[in-house]
């Protein structure tokens, strides 16, 4: 009787947590497949009532204006080339900072984590202004690296501290024997703690890379040439005084994601794999 008492309530809580799990589904997806559908449609037929929720007819028109009217290409070519560059900075220093923190004896370690976090959290439009003095004092305005290094410094903090957390769990034993053979701390960290640390350097690279993908405030304002708009800023900006294009705002945006979905889909084991090892670690 106990026991069959004990077999319903495990059910009960199974299908309750099941349940929840799908609204929780239908609620972060619905908004997805508006994005998806709308960008599908007519002009005309966006702001139908009663609204359409599915394509009818099925056109490709937003996404032609979006790439031949509004020069959307050219917005993707930049925000990819400051995004992989960002990135590559970030895990470079990051990797060597993280081993030094994580693996390395040395003192003031605490207040330099601390110091860390405290500049992760630290809010981005509060600096704005002030960087955008020191650009614009050595010419860096409407240029590349005008977000590049920006990009690189406020994502830096949270990359050591995954990259840390993760090698810390990272056994000491083939280090110490690579040491032993004579090894550098440099040819060490290349041979032996790099290729460990993947699943942590994925999931580094991909939340600065999405940071730096979808990054707004600092793209508006250092970079107001259209040469160097970034997508968030090219989006922001289709349309005019009275128009809002929505059909084509909706085609761009579900374009802007997809790169981020494929690479989270591609990788999604090894981010799991480097987020709880940072959790749970050190």
């Amino acid at each position: 009787m106990a026991r069959s008492r004990r077999r319903v309530g495990w059910h009960r809580y199974f299908n309750g947590l099941y349940l929840s799990t799908a609204l929780v589904a239908v609620f972060v997806l619905l908004p997805i497949y508006w994005l998806v559908v709308t960008s599908f449609k007519t002009p005309g037929a966006v702001g139908s009532s009663p609204p359409q929720y599915f394509p009818n007819p099925f056109s490709l028109v937003n996404y032609k204006v979006a790439f031949q009217q509004n020069s959307f290409g050219h917005y993707i070519v930049n925000s990819a080339i400051v995004a992989v560059i960002s990135t590559v900075l970030v895990l470079s220093i990051g990797t060597l900072a993280g081993y030094a923190l994580g693996r390395l004896p040395m003192r003031g370690k605490f207040p330099i984590l601390v110091i860390l976090l405290m500049i992760s959290v630290f809010p981005a439009v509060a600096v704005v202004a002030p960087l955008y003095l020191l650009l614009r004092d050595i010419g860096w305005l409407n240029s590349y690296q005008a977000l590049i290094f920006p990009y690189t410094a406020f994502n830096l903090p949270f990359a050591i501290w995954i990259l840390r957390n993760y090698m810390l769990g990272i056994a000491r034993e083939m280090e110490e024997t690579a040491r032993i053979d004579g090894a550098s701390p440099l040819r060490t960290v290349w041979s032996i703690i790099l290729p460990q640390a993947m699943p942590g350097l994925f999931t580094a690279g991909i939340f600065c890379f999405t940071a730096c993908w979808t990054e707004f405030l600092m793209a508006l304002t250092f970079n107001s040439s259209n040469n160097f708009r970034t997508i968030p800023v090219g989006i922001a900006l289709f349309g005019s005084q009275f128009t809002v294009p929505y059909g084509t705002i909706f085609a761009a945006s579900v374009v802007a994601v997809v790169p981020i979905a494929v690479i989270v889909l591609v990788f999604r084991k090894s981010v799991v794999s480097g987020l709880t090892a940072g959790a749970v670690k050190g």
